[in-house]
């Protein structure tokens, strides 16, 4: 059982900067071939921790903490909460582990643990009418200035301002959109795994990621001057 002695497996996390965003991306076969020898790893050893191995669980912490703390990040827009939101995944990692099963992809467990800790904590937020994201992070948003002597300082200008305004989009998308794009887009998750996550048919998340890719459009469009056809 785990206790506040026992905090020594958890690693110091290091809040990585969350990379930009991709709403669709394809996987090829030999990333695919690579996430099956990673997941293999992983439950190999998961089963290890079921046993007490806390150097197993050093390594497990340290092999998923960057996609959980990413994830947690774009889905809550706040660093420091999915700082704690991902450290609670990895708690609740350790408590389940005398009664883990190698019954379905690791990550799909993972994600599924961190799925119900994030919509928790977005429906508190919801109760407690916090204030709008964009208020909310405005003084931690990059300032860009374009520095013309430099070259191509407008086109990263464009690109930075374009990927801020990416970023405001996915925020704004509702909850289960929202986290069926960065599963799809930033994590590689294929269909199958995120309907499990998500508790959803295949041709529901299907909708659901095309809803989301479309209101995503839209925001870029408004924002780039441009119509959609």
């Amino acid at each position: 059982m785990f206790t506040a002695s026992m905090a020594a497996p958890f690693p110091a996390f290091q809040m990585p900067e969350p990379e930009r965003i991709t709403p669709i991306h394809s996987a090829s076969a030999a990333a695919d071939a690579g996430d099956e020898s990673s997941d293999q790893e992983s439950v190999r050893l998961m089963l290890r921790v079921k046993e007490g191995d806390v150097k197993a669980f050093e390594k497990l912490v340290e092999l998923h903490q960057n996609a959980i703390i990413g994830t947690c990040a774009r889905m809550l827009n706040n660093l420091d909460d999915a700082h704690d939101i991902a450290q609670e995944v990895f708690v609740r990692v350790w408590r389940s582990a005398p009664r883990y099963e190698p019954t379905a992809k690791f990550t799909t467990w993972l994600f599924t643990i961190m799925r119900n800790l994030v919509f928790n904590e977005s429906r508190r937020r919801s109760r407690r009418k916090e204030v709008s994201i964009e208020q909310e992070n405005e003084d931690d948003l990059p300032k860009h200035f374009a520095d013309h002597s430099v070259p191509g300082a407008d086109e990263n200008l464009a690109k930075a301002e374009f990927h801020d305004a990416l970023d405001r989009a996915i925020a704004a998308l509702p909850e289960k959109q929202r986290i069926a794009v960065i599963l799809r887009g930033r994590q590689d998750l294929p269909y199958e795994e995120i309907c499990t996550i998500l508790k959803m048919s295949l041709p529901a998340v299907k909708s659901l990621l095309f809803r989301a890719r479309n209101e995503l459009r839209n925001h870029l469009a408004t924002f780039l001057g441009e119509s959609i056809e």
